[in-house]
């Protein structure tokens, strides 16, 4: 069983980092939809809104080059971690979001996201060991 999710290890990374990278850049090209999801006992929502951006941004590269793979998977669990009061927020709040592609999400999205950031932060922590057959 290990063998076959070993195989798509280093396809699964040209998936992720990607997506990462166009969340992150979303944050910037429409800032207003992810404000709305930021709990309000946060300050400066866009700045974090901003920020978070650009760690997706970076943590996308990251995940994309040898080098930075491991650094870059364990900043990935710590940004997921650090937006989990959003989804926490989304789903207990019930969040309307105003905007492109916006609307009212359903109570299945809302709280499903919650377990997905569960899957997102194990599939991080998957690559922040070394790769197969190498030294410490």
């Amino acid at each position: 069983m290990m063998e076959i999710l070993q195989r798509f290890k280093r396809p699964l990374l040209f998936v992720m980092g990607p997506l990462y990278i166009v969340a992150g850049v979303l944050h910037f090209v429409v800032p207003d939809l992810f404000v709305q999801i930021v709990p309000p006992i946060f300050p400066a929502e866009l700045a974090l809104v901003y920020l978070s951006g650009v760690a997706e941004i970076a943590v996308g590269i990251g995940l994309l080059i040898s080098r930075t793979r491991q650094l870059a998977a364990w900043a990935t669990v710590a940004l997921l971690v650090a937006i989990y009061p959003a989804n926490i927020y989304m789903a207990t709040s019930g969040v309307t979001i105003d905007g492109l592609g916006g609307g009212d999400p359903s109570e299945l999205v809302r709280w499903g996201r919650l377990p997905l950031q569960g899957v997102l932060i194990l599939l991080a922590l998957w690559y922040t060991q070394p790769p197969a057959g190498s030294e410490r």
